[in-house]
């Protein structure tokens, strides 16, 4: 490319062009009108942030068209050797820019522009450099070109080093050469050479940069990625050219760090165990998604054979559609059971009523018969034996009734039975035989409940079969329904049913465990799942206790509160019986919360309190009374029956140990019954053998668990009085010379823990044959 020739360089031209003797003109200052050349140089606008130095070599270029021509030699050749001339003075400055190091690029720009302007005037005066000196330069800047020690930073002008170097070689050929074309725009070399000098010049460099160099040689990179996609053999500025990425070319006088095998080594095997490592973590991975993929492919095979939408759907809809006809059946049918299950319990509660009433009527007769007997004064024995008719009539009723008992207990050889620890709950053929038609009819009507209702919704075992087909076949939806939960609320009106005619109070009453009801949930409870194993916590073994939390406790509650009489042996025998295995096989023990059972627990406790408050009676006489110590006396048997019949009252209360809690049971039984009312007559008996028994059947009522765990030889606080009334009986019989009755008192003593009292006794008398019989029963 050709430069626009510069605003002096057009002045002179047409200076010259109007000189005839062909004199220097002095160069005109700038900022004159700028003609424009038709010449083929292109038109270039002068850059105004151009440094001195480009200016001063530009203008001396052009400086060399406009000096005379040497007389001697012809025009071409005088040109030529102005170019040469004015080429020098250009390399002349250019060395001396380079030749200074400690200068940074401003300064030497400032500078360059300043020589510059020196060097114009000396050209204007006609000072032109001799030879030798243009020789020097010459040398000086054929040096820098081969060093290639500086690079432009102008990059705004395209004409670079190796350019000034190709015009320069251009320069110095031949003379004969001189004819030939000049070239102001020289050949641009290939984008290779450009590179491989710009390398050179940068590895030359790298040595020398300090910190602000390195963030200038970060741009500069940035720039050569950027110039990647500029194709070769363009004639682009120097700035792009920079900016291309090269290729590294390999320097064999850089020096390496030393490597030995042992590094090489090192380093393979780092990279062997990483790439090990990497690849044992994806071959695990891939076994992980294989296993995924063949458990997705069986699940997938398993839903496709066994499950099917159309038929899980109808099961549901279909177990759907039993239980809403189950529902609407119970509910029909429940308003009957309630009217059948309330008539059963009014007629049970009807015959103990009847039966209590006669017991106090009896009792009530008796007194009033033994107090009329007893008066001394004030009525004659015909007054005494003037009593109502009816009276007398009950009186001869109770007496026939205790005479049967009498012979049937004879007949079966029980001699150990004393007057008053019957319970005298005889009736007559006539009561019972109605008795037993209203029962009849009543479990009659109980039978015609579920006439009416297919088996599958009247039938316990049915009903159960649908459920455990249910959690056979899809255990997670039955257990996710709470059917545990809802089952004892289902057949609550079915086991009802059952529990009609069911009298816990009998002797021989169907125990629980034999009930068709009882029988089909425990099968239904215990019944394994064959396609799940049996769960460790299966709310399905919850269901019978719950049954009977829910059902039979509160059935239990009721003959306890209505039914039963605690003076009746044989009722109370069976009612502990059942609750201790209630509370023991079906471990509703460990539910001391449960409400059911605290209820039940209170209703024993009350209607044990009632009994003794209005069951217990204890006719006083007079010691030395004639009529009390004859034991054949009325006054002498009805006190006796009192007696035996509190004793008994107490055996039946110390039966509930277990049951009811400890201090509750030793009020009732101790606080109550055995120091209010029994100790008093064995206070005001006659010490003897007959006392000895009395005291010794109280004895045998006590638990034996009590005084186990008493220790320091001392009895129970409420067995405090009894004790002295067992040490005071002792002395009264010692003293008697009855050794056989000491003995057992001592011994009962013994029995009830009554240690030191015991130990005191025999040190006082030296009974020392008894210390063997001390220590026998305190082993036992």
């Amino acid at each position: 490319m050709f430069r626009r020739p510069p605003r002096n360089f057009r002045r002179r031209q047409r200076a010259e062009s109007s000189s005839s003797e062909g004199e220097p003109e002095a160069e005109p200052e700038p900022g004159g009108e700028e003609p424009r050349s038709g010449g083929p140089s292109l038109q270039k606008k002068e850059n105004p942030h151009s440094t001195g130095r480009e200016a001063e070599r530009s203008k001396g270029k052009y400086l060399a068209t406009r000096l005379p021509a040497d007389p001697g030699l012809p025009v071409a050749a005088d040109q030529s050797r102005v170019i040469k001339i004015a080429d020098t003075y250009e390399t002349e400055e250019e060395d001396e820019h380079f030749s200074s190091d400690s200068e940074d690029y401003n300064s030497s720009a400032s500078e360059t522009q300043s020589n510059a302007s020196l060097k114009r005037k000396s050209l204007s005066a006609g000072n032109m450099p001799d030879a030798a000196y243009i020789q020097v330069a010459r040398r000086k800047r054929q040096l820098a070109r081969t060093q290639g020690d500086y690079i432009p930073l102008d990059t705004s002008n395209p004409v670079t080093v190796s350019q000034r170097n190709e015009c320069s070689d251009t320069e110095s050929e031949d003379d004969s050469d001189r004819d030939k074309i000049l070239h102001f725009a020289p050949k641009t070399k290939t984008l290779r050479q450009r590179m491989t000098e710009y390398i050179d010049i940068k590895r030359s460099k790298s040595d020398e940069a300090s910190e602000d160099d390195e963030t200038q040689n970060m741009w500069e990179e940035q720039q050569l990625k950027k110039a990647v996609k500029l194709p070769q053999g363009v004639n682009v500025d120097t700035s792009l050219h920079k900016s291309q990425p090269v290729k590294i070319k390999f320097d064999p006088s850089v020096s390496l760090p030393p490597v030995s095998l042992e590094v090489v080594k090192k380093q393979l095997t780092s990279r062997i165990t990483s790439l090990q490592d990497l690849h044992r973590a994806h071959q695990r991975e891939y076994e992980k998604y294989s296993q995924n993929i063949e458990s997705s492919k069986n699940t997938i095979q398993e839903l496709e054979g066994a499950s099917n939408a159309a038929l899980n759907y109808k099961f549901y809809r279909s177990m759907k559609t039993y239980m809403e006809n189950l529902v609407d059946c119970l509910n029909e049918k429940l308003l009957h059971i309630d009217e059948l299950e309330a008539a059963m319990q009014m007629l049970l509660q009807q015959q103990a009523i009847i039966l209590l009433k006669r017991r106090q009527e009896d009792l009530k007769n008796e007194s009033t018969c033994i107090q009329l007997l007893s008066r001394k004064n004030g009525k004659s024995n015909d007054d005494r034996l003037e009593h109502d008719e009816k009276t007398q009539l009950l009186l001869e009723e109770c007496e026939s009734r205790r005479t049967c008992r009498r012979q049937a207990r004879e007949s079966f050889g029980k001699s150990d039975h004393h007057e008053g620890m019957s319970s005298d709950d005889e009736v007559s053929p006539a009561e019972m035989t109605d008795f037993q038609k209203n029962k009849d009819h009543i479990l009659q009507e109980s039978k015609k409940i579920c006439e009416d209702v297919h088996a599958d919704f009247c039938n316990i075992r049915n009903i159960l079969l649908k459920f455990q087909q249910w959690r056979q076949k899809f255990p997670d939806s039955y257990y996710d329904a709470y059917i545990s939960l809802c089952l004892p609320k289902l057949l609550n009106p079915l086991i009802r049913i059952q529990l009609i005619g069911w009298n816990p109070l009998e002797i021989n009453f169907i125990s629980l465990n034999e009930m068709p009801w009882f029988r089909a949930i425990e099968e239904f409870s215990d019944a394994k799942v064959i396609s799940q194993p049996k769960r460790n916590d299966d709310p399905d073994q919850t269901i019978l206790p719950t049954i009977t939390e829910k059902i039979i406790l509160p059935k239990i509650t009721g003959f306890v509160e209505h039914v039963w009489d605690p003076l009746s042996t044989s009722q109370t025998v069976s009612l502990v019986q059942l609750c201790k295995n209630i509370f023991e096989e079906l471990s509703l023990s460990k539910n001391e919360s449960s409400k059911a059972k605290q209820d039940m627990v209170n209703s024993v406790v009350s209607r044990m309190k009632k009994s003794i408050e209005e069951d217990v009676f204890i006719p006083l006489y007079p010691k030395r009374t004639s009529d009390v110590e004859d034991r054949l006396s009325p006054q002498s048997k009805f006190q006796e029956r009192r007696f035996w019949s509190a004793v008994k009252l107490l055996s039946n209360i110390l039966l509930w140990d277990g049951i009811i809690p400890e201090d509750t049971l030793r009020e009732l039984g101790l606080g109550k019954l055995l120091n209010r009312y029994l100790l008093l007559i064995l206070l005001n008996a006659t010490p003897g053998p007959d006392n000895v028994e009395k005291c010794n059947k109280v004895v045998a009522c006590l638990p034996e668990r009590w005084f186990r765990e008493l220790k320091n030889g001392s009895t129970l606080p409420q067995l405090a009085n009894f004790s002295q009334h067992l040490l005071q009986s002792a002395h009264i019989l010692y003293k008697n010379n009855c050794s056989d009755e000491t003995r057992d008192l001592i011994l009962l003593l013994v029995k009830v823990n009554a240690l030191h009292i015991a130990e005191d006794f025999i040190e006082e008398y030296k009974l020392e044959h008894l210390k063997s019989v001390i220590r026998k029963v305190e082993f036992q």
